[in-house]
């Protein structure tokens, strides 16, 4: 990544695909890297080596599903979808992350 780009921690970008898929429907890894890098205003960058084996991950918990399909170039492509799994992991992904950022929020504002 960049220098002005920022890492990602996994279960964050579990949460950021979850909500990508979410609000867009089905997309290639492709299409949701993209999606999540527009959303950062461009302040996060994936790569094939970041998105995909997340991918892989949140198939293998069921909380996606993968389908293959034609791209808009017409080549083949992997689309994923959430599962009823998924949907239900938002909420809990969620939760959890605002109980780590509240937690990070309280060193930061934390008198020296």
């Amino acid at each position: 990544m960049g220098e002005n780009k920022s890492d990602v921690l996994q279960g964050t970008l579990d949460l950021m695909v979850l909500k990508t898929l979410e609000s867009m429907g089905a997309l290639h890894g492709y299409g949701i890297a993209r999606r999540i890098e527009q959303v950062s205003g461009n302040t996060l960058s994936l790569n094939q080596g970041t998105i995909y084996p997340a991918l892989l991950r949140l198939e293998q918990r069921g909380w996606i599903k993968a389908e293959w399909g034609l791209s808009e170039t017409n080549r083949r492509a992997k689309f994923y979808s959430l599962s009823r799994t998924g949907r239900r992991q938002i909420e809990r992904e969620t939760e959890n992350w605002e109980r780590v950022a509240a937690t990070i929020a309280r060193f930061l504002i934390s008198p020296r």
